[in-house]
């Protein structure tokens, strides 16, 4: 066991709040994770004809003046109008309201991978067909990937550490591990933390369909489609959403009397050096950063009750993600629960990460394990125990929560429930 975690300020989740394809409240999420639902449908905010994939994880019910006035939310990229959506329903949560009147003791920790790059287009598009004085001056302060970080900083009177994080799929995990090595160092009592992304645009699909990268024989079934483990996996499903967590040191939380989800035990991160889209095939960076993790945490791996995996439903990753989970739990790792929330939500980008941080919260609070779903087609290679398509109840005292992006930068979080 590493000395300092004897030292060290404990970090712990106090508040949650979710925009996704599968539900707005954290309620109707975890209800729907577990019934197994799936949020993916063919695609209405652009004409998908034409494109290979015509499915994708969207959210056309989300409305950002359900939570924020017309005018604030029109000088906003939609990624930050989610972001700020999830802030105020985890500080509502978490009844924390009254604590961020110390603004200097307030941080936020907020991440994106593309950030609001549809602004940036809609610019390009008023700029060659109408010309430079129809542009909109809020344009390229929108299409910036901290501008999530700001809005909720702004709103909240936050005066504490800031830090926008961009590590591609990594970015939601990677961002609540770094806002939770802050609270250890000192640097802040409360951050508002987590992840948001906004890409079901078409010139997202187009890159991705040029990468190959994406499910085609699943357009009349796309419930169907993201299918992680499964031997007919053949993409991700790429969606939107954002998802916020509290974190506070214990300390704070015991004294205001705070309910607690779940410890940020440990976190690890560690970089690839192999390509820049596909992962190294033995997954060494895998393995490195859950044995991080665990070192951050104290926690030896034979303690571990479950794992979120990354689980994108590509050939090479989920491959990948179970090597490198044998590898590192050895005859164990038949042992422990696998699940990924990305069977029913889909691919979220920079978002999943903390969208899946709060599946892991869930999980230790109610000690229930929502499904893989899809899983039909047994891979003979991949043989772990990924909680095909029904939910399970079981003890759960200490969760994995996987991440790897593109360019090989991976995070992994040490989820304990509190003793």
């Amino acid at each position: 066991m590493d000395k300092s975690t004897n030292q060290r300020k404990r970090v712990v989740i106090t508040g949650l709040g979710v925009i996704t394809c599968l539900g707005q409240t954290i309620d109707s999420f975890w209800q729907d994770l577990l019934a197994g639902k799936s949020g993916i449908r063919r695609i209405t905010s652009f004409d998908p004809d034409g494109f290979p994939c015509k499915i994708a994880g969207e959210i056309p019910e989300f409305d950002p003046t359900t939570y924020m006035p017309a005018k604030e939310a029109r000088r906003m990229a939609r990624n930050s109008q989610m972001a700020l959506a999830t802030a105020l329903q985890a500080v509502e949560d978490a009844d924390v309201a009254p604590s961020l009147n110390d603004p200097e003791r307030v941080g936020v920790y907020f991440g994106t991978a593309i950030g609001g790059m549809e602004r940036g287009v809609e610019g390009i598009k008023v700029l060659n067909s109408k010309g430079l004085g129809k542009v909109n001056p809020f344009t390229l302060p929108s299409t910036l990937p901290n501008m999530a970080a700001f809005h909720i900083t702004h709103h909240f009177k936050a005066l504490g550490p800031n830090c926008t994080i961009t590590t591609a799929c990594a970015t939601g995990t990677q961002t609540i591990g770094e806002a939770a090595q802050a609270i250890r160092n000192g640097w802040a009592d409360v951050i508002i933390s987590g992840g948001t992304e906004a890409i079901i645009q078409d010139f997202v699909m187009a890159g991705f369909s040029a990468m190959r990268a994406l499910p085609v024989n699943y357009n009349d079934a796309p419930e169907q489609a993201s299918r992680p483990f499964d031997a007919l996996r053949e993409g991700f499903v790429f969606s939107e959403g954002a998802a916020c967590l509290i974190l506070e040191s214990l300390e704070h939380a015991q004294a205001r009397g705070a309910r607690v989800y779940a410890e940020v035990a440990g976190f690890g991160s560690s970089g690839d050096a192999f390509h820049m889209a596909a992962p190294d095939p033995e997954g060494n960076g895998a393995r490195r950063t859950m044995q991080r993790a665990l070192n951050d945490s104290g926690i030896e791996p034979a303690q571990v009750s479950y794992i979120n995996a990354h689980g994108t439903s590509t050939p090479a990753n989920d491959a990948t993600e179970t090597k490198a989970i044998k590898d590192l739990f050895g005859g164990y790792a038949k042992s422990i629960p696998i699940s990924s929330t990305k069977s029913m939500l889909g691919h979220a980008m920079g978002a999943s990460g903390a969208i899946e941080a709060i599946a892991c919260a869930l999980s230790l609070t109610h000690q229930k394990i929502h499904p893989t779903i899809n899983y039909q087609n047994p891979d003979p290679e991949l043989d772990l125990d990924y909680v095909p398509n029904h939910a399970r109840e079981s003890e759960i005292n200490v969760a994995l929560s996987n991440s790897f992006g593109l360019g090989g930068q991976n995070a992994c979080l040490v989820l304990r429930r509190l003793e």
